[in-house]
C-alpha cells in the first residue's frame, strides 16, 4: 500500500484507496475539466470534496498541496519518475493525465502542440475572462452601478465566443479530434447558463458553438464527471 503520509491533504481528506489517484475538487468549471479527463480515461480514482469555503481552500492541508488555494488539485501515487506527485492546475493536471495514458493529446508532436495551444487559450482567455463575467453579471460585482466592469466584460465574452465558433466551422471538435483542449473549454461555456448570461453574449447565435457545447454534454464521460464530486 502506497504511503502518501508526506502529503499532509490527506490528513483532512484521507485516501481509502492510497494506491489510486486522489482528486480534490468540487463541480466547478475549472474542478470538472479533471474529473472529466478521468471519465474519459478509465484511470481509477478516488473524489475528495474540497467545497469552495476558507474551510476547505484556505485550510493548512490544503495549502500544502495547492498554495493558491483553487480547486482541483491530485496526487497520482504511480508518478512519472516512481514515486507519488502532487499537482494542481487544471490545465497542468489535464496535460499531465494526458501524457500519463497517451489520450487525448493527440497523434503526433504537432498534434499535442496544436492542442496546447488551445488549451492555453481557455486557461489564459476563455476561465478567467467568463469568471469576470460571471462576477460582475450575476454575483458581487452586480451591484456596481458602473457599468464599464459588465460591459468590458460581456464585449470580452462576445469575443471569445467569435473566435471559438469560428475555429469549430467545419469541425467537430476544436483542436481536431476530441481532446483536452474541448474538456477545458466546453464546460467553461456551459457555465454561461449558471451566470444566466448566455443571451447577453449572444450564444444562441453562435451555432457551431452551441451544436459543439451539445455534442460535448452528450459523452457518457461528460455526464458522469460533471458532478463529481457530487455536491450533495
Amino acid at each position: 500500500m502506497t504511503d502518501l503520509s508526506a502529503f499532509p491533504i490527506t490528513r483532512k481528506w484521507p485516501a481509502h484507496n492510497p494506491d489510486i489517484l486522489q482528486l480534490y475538487s468540487f463541480p466547478t468549471p475549472n474542478g470538472v475539466k479533471a474529473s472529466i479527463m478521468l471519465e474519459e480515461t478509465g484511470l481509477e480514482y478516488e473524489a475528495h470534496k474540497v467545497t469552495l469555503a476558507d474551510a476547505d481552500v484556505k485550510s493548512p492541508e490544503f495549502l500544502s498541496l495547492n498554495p493558491n488555494n483553487k480547486i482541483p488539485a491530485i496526487i497520482d501515487p504511480n508518478g512519472p519518475d516512481g514515486a507519488p506527485i502532487g499537482l494542481f492546475e487544471s490545465g497542468a493536471i489535464l496535460l499531465y493525465l494526458a501524457e500519463k495514458t497517451g489520450k487525448f493529446i493527440g497523434n503526433t508532436a504537432s498534434d499535442k502542440h496544436h492542442i496546447t495551444q488551445w488549451l492555453m487559450f481557455q486557461m489564459g482567455g476563455v476561465g478567467p475572462m467568463l469568471g469576470q463575467l460571471g462576477f460582475f453579471y450575476k454575483f458581487a460585482g452586480a451591484e456596481i452601478e458602473d457599468p464599464r466592469p459588465r460591459e468590458r466584460y460581456i464585449n470580452e465574452a462576445k469575443r471569445l465566443l467569435s473566435v471559438i465558433d469560428g475555429q469549430l466551422d467545419g469541425q467537430d471538435w476544436i483542436a481536431g479530434d476530441y481532446s483536452i483542449a474541448d474538456m477545458a473549454i466546453a464546460p467553461w461555456l456551459k457555465g454561461l447558463d449558471f451566470y444566466g448570461a448566455a443571451d447577453v453574449v449572444e450564444l444562441p447565435d453562435r451555432k457551431n458553438v452551441v451544436a459543439y457545447l451539445e455534442r460535448f454534454l452528450e459523452r457518457p464521460a461528460v455526464q458522469r464527471g460533471a458532478n463529481i464530486p457530487a455536491r450533495d
